[in-house]
């Protein structure tokens, strides 16, 4: 069965915010741990080394790119276990994340939100954050892993269409 994408994408005052959910039955200190903690961050993204603190840089290996190569990510904000910002500077630009947790009667629902300068290659970006977050799903409940080849390029135009809708103002709260 092909994943089907969950992506929304906001206006505002800034740029455009893509945001994508997850929601897990844990507790959100389980689900902090999983979007924290080096050895269980590697079962989905990469594991980090580093000093991992508010103004700090760490490096991260992406461990289901090509080459894994290590990545250095700035973390802007760190206030356990309800928000996580980190930012990073690549060839394609600046980089603006934002993890947002919120429990509610034992289920957390994790918000991902990558900040847009620009909307430009959103049909891009988008089923890659699918992706791993599928991946991150998968390495929580230990189902089988996702192929990235069911994500991209069969997302691709959805993320696209998501340009073309009308406005939707103002931050997801």
């Amino acid at each position: 069965m092909s994943p089907i994408p969950t992506g929304r994408l906001f206006r505002t005052d800034e740029g455009s915010d893509l945001v994508l959910t997850r929601t897990f039955r844990a507790p959100a200190e389980d689900v902090w741990a999983s979007i924290t903690e080096s050895e269980r961050t590697a079962r989905w993204f990469g594991p980090w080394k580093g000093d991992a603190a508010p103004g700090r840089t760490i490096q991260v290996q992406l461990l289901f790119e090509e080459q894994t190569p290590w990545y250095d990510m700035r973390i802007d904000a760190c206030e356990p276990p309800r928000r996580l910002a980190v930012s990073s500077l690549d060839e394609q630009g600046a980089w603006h994340l934002e993890l947002l947790l919120s429990e509610v009667n034992g289920s957390t629902e994790l918000r991902f939100v990558q900040h847009l300068d620009s909307e430009d290659g959103i049909g891009d970006i988008g089923p890659g954050w699918e992706y791993y977050l599928d991946q991150l799903v998968a390495s929580r409940d230990d189902s089988a892993r996702p192929v990235f080849d069911d994500y991209y390029p069969s997302m691709r135009a959805y993320f696209q269409d998501l340009t073309n809708d009308p406005p939707r103002p103002g931050r997801p709260t």
